[in-house]
Order: C-alpha cells, then sequence, then structure tokens
C-alpha cells in the first residue's frame, strides 16, 4: 500500500529563517510561472508554454542567480508541475462544463508546501542513521533538521515534503509497499448513518458524539478575530493576531482528526464489513444561486440560503469527509471491507417493512412506518437499511 506519514519538525532558529526563505522562493518561482503563461496566452501570436519550456529556462535561472541554485533543482520542478496540475485541471472543468477556477497567484501565507519527488535528491530521511536518539531529515540549503518521529516509518519513503502551518513545520513522507497488517475476522457486520447531532449511529445502535469543535471555539475565534479586525495591515501586531486566528483553527483542525481516528479505529476493530452513506459533502453543503424575481426587478427569489447556512455549518463542523477518508485508509490497511450505498431514501424508508414515504420521519430523532406502525430512532433506523443495501451490493459484487 502506499501511505504517507507525517511528523512535525523542530528546527533552530536559523534553520526556521532558511524554511520561510526556501517556502518564499518557491512562491515566487510559481507566481513568475504563472505569469509567463498568461502573458505566452495574451500575446498575438498566442504560443503556448508547457512544463518542458519552462523547466528548461529554470536550469539557465539557477545559473544566473545564486539565490535559486541554492535549493534543490528537483523541488523547484515540482514547483513547477504544481503549475502544470493546477492549468491541467483548469481545461479539465472548463471542458466538462463546470466552474474553471482559473490559476491564481499566490501571496503570502497561500503557498506552504515544497516537495522532493524523490529521496536522496536535495532532500534525505533520517540522514542521520547512526544517531542513538534523534531522527532528522537533511534539506537542501537548509540543513539536518530534527524531526519528531513518534512512530516507525514503513515501506519505501518515495517523496518528501515540507509543510508549514501557523508557526509550526511538518515533514510528509508518501511511502510506498506498506505492508498491511491483517486483523482476525469477527464475523461481525455494521451500517454507519453520518449526523449532526451525533457524528455517526451504527445499525446496533451505537451512538458516536459530536463535540462540535469549532462551535466549542467560536467565543475564542470571534475574540481573536475582532482583535485582528483591529490591527493595522502590515504591523508586527497584526501578524501575532493572524498567528493566533490560524492557531485556534489548527487546534479544532487536530482534534477533529483524532476524534475521526479513534471512531475509525473502533469501527475497524471490531467489524469485518462496514457499510457508510456516499455522501458528497461539497454538494450538501453548496451555497444555492439566488434567481431573480421576475415580478419585481431588482429583487430575489427566496432561496433558503440563511436557514440552510447554519446546517452547512454543523455538517463542517462535525467532519463527514474527514472521517469516511480516515475509515477508508484503515479498512484497507486491517483487510476490512468498506462499502458505499446511495443515500438516497434511507433516512424515509422501513427497516422491517420497506415501507418508503417522507411522513414515516416527521421528527429529527424518532422514526415512525405509515405502514406497519414500526418505531425506532431515525438514524439507527437509516443504518439499518444502510447495512441492507451494503450487504446486497456485496453479494451482487460477488456473484
Amino acid at each position: 500500500m502506499r501511505r504517507t506519514f507525517r511528523f512535525q519538525l523542530r528546527p533552530t532558529v536559523r534553520q526556521a529563517v532558511a524554511l520561510t526563505a526556501m517556502i518564499e522562493d518557491h512562491r515566487a518561482l510559481y507566481n513568475a510561472a504563472l505569469q509567463e503563461r498568461r502573458d505566452a496566452y495574451r500575446h498575438p501570436s498566442a504560443t503556448t508554454v508547457r512544463y518542458g519550456d519552462q523547466s528548461a529556462q529554470l536550469t539557465e535561472i539557477r545559473a544566473a542567480d545564486p539565490d535559486h541554485a541554492r535549493w534543490s533543482f528537483s523541488s523547484q520542478q515540482a514547483t513547477l508541475r504544481r503549475l502544470d496540475k493546477a492549468f491541467a485541471a483548469f481545461f479539465r472543468r472548463v471542458r466538462a462544463g463546470e466552474k474553471p477556477g482559473y490559476p491564481r497567484f499566490k501571496g503570502a501565507h497561500w503557498f506552504d508546501t515544497v516537495e522532493w519527488p524523490k529521496d536522496g535528491d536535495g532532500c534525505r530521511w533520517d540522514s542521520q542513521p547512526g544517531h542513538p536518539t534523534q531522527t532528522r531529515v537533511r534539506l537542501q540549503g537548509v540543513g539536518h533538521v530534527k524531526v519528531n518521529q513518534h512512530r516507525p516509518v514503513q515501506g519505501t519513503v518515495k517523496t518528501i515534503g515540507v509543510k508549514r502551518e501557523g508557526g509550526r513545520w511538518y515533514v510528509v513522507l508518501s511511502c510506498d509497499d506498506v505492508p498491511a497488517r491483517p486483523l482476525a475476522p469477527t464475523g461481525v457486520v455494521t451500517g454507519v448513518d453520518m449526523g449532526v447531532a451525533s457524528l455517526a449511529i451504527t445499525s446496533e445502535g451505537r451512538h458516536v458524539g459530536n463535540p462540535r469543535y469549532l462551535a466549542a471555539a467560536a467565543g475564542r475565534l470571534a475574540r481573536a478575530q475582532r482583535e485582528l479586525a483591529r490591527r493595522k495591515r502590515g504591523s508586527a501586531r497584526r501578524r501575532k493576531a493572524v498567528a493566533k486566528v490560524a492557531a485556534l483553527h489548527g487546534t479544532v483542525r487536530r482534534q477533529r482528526l483524532d476524534l475521526a481516528h479513534k471512531t475509525a479505529l473502533d469501527l475497524v476493530r471490531d467489524h469485518d464489513l462496514i457499510a457508510v452513506e456516499a455522501l458528497r459533502v461539497a454538494n450538501m453543503t453548496r451555497r444555492v444561486a439566488a434567481r431573480p424575481d421576475p415580478e419585481r426587478p431588482g429583487t430575489f427569489l427566496p432561496n433558503g440560503q440563511a436557514a440552510k447556512a447554519g446546517l452547512n455549518k454543523s455538517i463542517l463542523d462535525a467532519g463527514w469527509g474527514v472521517f469516511l477518508a480516515v475509515l477508508r485508509a484503515k479498512a484497507e490497511s486491517a483487510g476490512r471491507t468498506v462499502v458505499e450505498v446511495p443515500p438516497a431514501n434511507t433516512s424515509r424508508t422501513c427497516a422491517v417493512c420497506g415501507h418508503c414515504h417522507a411522513d414515516n420521519r416527521r421528527a429529527q430523532a424518532v422514526f415512525t412506518c405509515g405502514g406497519c406502525g414500526h418505531t425506532a430512532h431515525a438514524d439507527v433506523n437509516a443504518a439499518v437499511n444502510i447495512l441492507r443495501v451494503g450487504l446486497a451490493l456485496q453479494a451482487a459484487q460477488a456473484a
């Protein structure tokens, strides 16, 4: 399997300055390459600039500018490939009739990652293997940086990346041939319904609470953002205020990820098959465009967006997408099966008789079948339906 390992770096003051300079130089390279492509497109001859052309120019730039030459050539090529992928995605969206999203220039603090495509080419993981206690990673132009390695790295390290998050630095290793660790079969299957009141509800009736980390930090975030709004742009006090807001958001993100890992691990350990809804969170939280009112020029028809905004915020705070991604990865490592089922009508269908009607769920938490009179917790009833459909899909695939 291919897996990612992420560890926090412990750079010295001088190394932190070098890491910041490296990020800024790669950002400048990205913006310059983007500007060249824009200028070439607007030129009367409408020439096309591709990755190969810009990579060839990079050799000349490094020869003329020693500042560029102090960083790894392969990492700078990876930055140019990053721009090339952005343009490829742009043209793909244009062909598909989607919102194009033309690649943008990266402002300060909007470019936080540098990648090396190959371990040993401008970087080296575990660069001092003889050290008895400390793991280090060597980065060209920065030096040997201490790594807070909290777990062993498995497989073969293929790519190395450095990421800045607020005032913290992380190294991200992408490894191939990571061995799977299958768990012993349990003979138990389950269906999982995602919710807002509870993060996950199983078909056995187990509820995993939703701590609503963002809502819990809303007061502190509001105070920090008000303080940020009062600071003068470009001042040192504003930079500190920005760092404080970023730290609060980082805490919420890590709390949400920690809950997803713990919940997914419990499910994977106890069940051979886990059926979940194939949720499209981006579509569920998409803003509904308002349409003009033909009878009253200058006004718009009601679209319910104000009422839906709170639900969108709660869905994103629950972190459904993060949880499902973690669950899939852990299930693959443990040799478990995750089956995604269409979510349509799972909350309206009776798990006993199969009667499907919107009136079956008049309340958020109570399901009462209008056909057979079956009463249950609405989310548990939906989880049972999800499990039934998941088992049917699994049987159809096996056949």
